[in-house]
């Protein structure tokens, strides 16, 4: 594993919000807050290389010379756990286009299975972040991001915020010129392929379907 493309925050802002994400009880709407913030967090990190251009303008008082983003961004949430985190991301970059990935798990094989996917038809011109709170196996992550380059992008990032081991070990594999962002990395999986000590199913409990 190349540890310069895997980005582990180192936080407190983050640890303490994970702490209450891991809470067996906390509240939906606690959850869903928490996500939003750890998003906020984790995204300020993962946009830190976007490339940008210096223009001229001119402020209450004289000329001067700024600074914009350059390259388009895409956002592409893997349905429907990544959808917790696109406001999140919009908040630091509201231009941004957003596509989805529709993936489901097959739970004896582990491996993902396509359903929907919808990209903005410039995908191949953006830098494209790839959204899904929980990377565990990886095989959602890896398919996700076939797509996304069958389709022309070239520069993407998958951005999570707890990741597995060995789902680091799996996406880095497939697509080693992917940076990865994650708020941290736990101790591995169980032999349902579910994150330990993790938070439980994301989507589940950012949608009220426990």
């Amino acid at each position: 594993m190349d540890t310069k493309k895997v980005h582990i925050m180192d936080h407190p802002l983050i640890e303490h919000k994970l702490s209450i994400m891991r809470d067996k009880d906390t509240t939906i709407k606690e959850f869903r807050e928490c996500a939003h913030e750890v998003g906020l967090l984790i995204g300020y990190e993962a946009t830190k290389n976007l490339e940008t251009e210096r223009f001229e303008l001119e402020t209450p008082l004289t000329k001067t010379t700024g600074t914009r983003i350059k390259k388009s961004v895409a956002l592409v949430p893997i349905l429907r756990a990544g959808l917790g985190m696109v406001d999140a991301l919009m908040d630091l970059i509201p231009k941004a286009r957003i596509g989805h990935i529709g993936l489901y798990r097959d739970e004896e094989t582990l491996e993902p299975h396509e359903y929907y996917c919808k990209l903005p038809p410039d995908i191949e011109e953006r830098k494209v972040l790839v959204l899904d709170p929980m990377l565990a196996t990886g095989g959602s992550a890896v398919s996700a991001i076939d797509f996304i380059k069958k389709r022309g992008a070239k520069d993407i990032n998958f951005v999570c915020i707890i990741a597995a081991p060995e789902g680091i070990e799996t996406l880095h594999k497939a697509h080693p010129d992917v940076d990865i962002y994650c708020g941290c990395v736990d101790q591995g999986l169980n032999e349902n392929g579910y994150i330990l000590p993790g938070l439980g199913d994301a989507g589940d409990r950012l949608f009220g379907t426990l």
